[in-house]
């Protein structure tokens, strides 16, 4: 059950971002392709243009994919890398290839976090919940700014128990991560600690 409860949810989150084709007009938020912005000379419509080598699928995602959740940025990222109590976990999904990724990160593809609380420090408490009182701290990335995997995957792990006051979210992402020149690795080292 839980497996086709992620499954539902994988699908819906890619469905969201199939739906910006590149022969439309691209999202800028899940419900709208425009925003109008009231200028001193009457409304300007902000849309998302296409751009050589840039994302057209998926919509801007919040900075706090969930109440509680704290944004972090790079420089949070890299001291979370050397904290023993943290796991930056790349929640991109093994159905395509994960190339690089930042160094000293774990994968653990979102469609698979709720059979995988146990890595993060949780324990079982019943069918569908897990006691994460000492579970580690997390910061969680995926494709970027328009990636819904990794909101996705902490909706999911919240919703089955784990604290948000533990989650981390690292919205750039790889697209951020590498326009900004830092370091990547191809592959993970393996999940467990």
């Amino acid at each position: 059950m839980k497996r086709l409860t992620v499954l539902a949810l994988a699908g819906a989150a890619w469905g969201l971002c199939a739906q910006a084709q590149d022969s439309g007009p691209l999202r800028i938020t899940k419900q709208s392709h425009e925003f109008v912005v009231q200028t001193p000379n009457g409304p300007l419509v902000i849309t998302r243009a296409k751009r050589a080598g840039g994302l057209t699928k998926g919509f801007i995602q919040p900075l706090v994919p969930q109440p509680g959740v704290t944004p972090v940025t790079e420089i949070d990222v890299l001291h979370a890398l050397n904290d023993p109590s943290t796991m930056v976990i790349d929640m991109r999904d093994d159905d395509e290839p994960l190339g690089p990724t930042i160094p000293n990160s774990y994968h653990i593809p979102y469609t698979e976090l709720e059979d995988r609380l146990d890595e993060l420090g949780c324990q079982p408490r019943g069918k569908s919940q897990w006691d994460c009182t000492n579970a580690f701290k997390i910061v969680a990335f995926c494709h970027g700014p328009m990636c819904v995997q990794s909101p996705a995957g902490i909706a999911r792990i919240v919703h089955m128990g784990f604290p948000v006051n533990k989650i981390s979210y690292y919205r750039g992402g790889m697209m951020d991560w590498e326009a900004l020149g830092l370091t990547t690795a191809i592959g993970n080292r393996p999940t467990t600690r």
